[in-house]
């Protein structure tokens, strides 16, 4: 069980610390860095940098669900049973839904559009229905990453406190 139990700890500290240092330090300072060399282009740069990082943890993300929900199951099956068990497996499906979502829908979406503007949305005039559909994308994008942020903060209080 103590195995089982530090997976899923592990996991959860996996995805939602990857969330935060992606959020909190990693754009920031993609943009700020592409921005302060004056680099042609920066925000498109920066823009492409950042895209492949979400990327590529969203596939680890995928991972991490994985093993927080194989976790659970097993820990259930082989006993004692999770305090709240179904709403755990509740929460961690809502998690990764919300994670797929962002990283096969919404990201495609935003890949799209911005292949088809050729710059960075922000170079775009303030009124370009292009510009504005990117800001609700982006908005959605980040909506969604707090699904498995929060989500992951009551996961982790409920092992805690456990």
């Amino acid at each position: 069980m103590l195995l089982l139990r530090y997976a899923a700890v592990v996991a959860l500290a996996v995805w939602v610390g990857g969330l935060l240092v992606l959020g909190a330090i990693a754009a920031p300072a993609v943009f700020d860095v592409t921005a302060a060399r004056h680099l042609p282009d920066s925000r498109l740069v920066a823009g492409a940098l950042f895209g492949e990082m979400l990327r590529r943890f969203t596939l680890l993300s995928y991972g991490a669900g994985t093993v927080l929900l194989l976790s659970l199951l097993a820990r259930r099956i082989l006993g004692p049973r999770p305090k709240r068990f179904g709403w755990r497996v509740a929460l961690v499906a809502l998690m990764l839904a919300a994670t797929a979502y962002g990283g096969i829908v919404v990201a495609s979406r935003i890949a799209e559009l911005q292949r088809a503007i050729g710059v960075a949305p922000s170079a775009l005039a303030e009124s370009d229905p292009r510009r504005a559909e990117f800001g609700r994308l982006h908005a959605l994008s980040t909506a969604l990453q707090l699904v498995p942020l929060l989500g992951g903060a009551a996961l982790m209080f409920w092992e805690i406190k456990e």
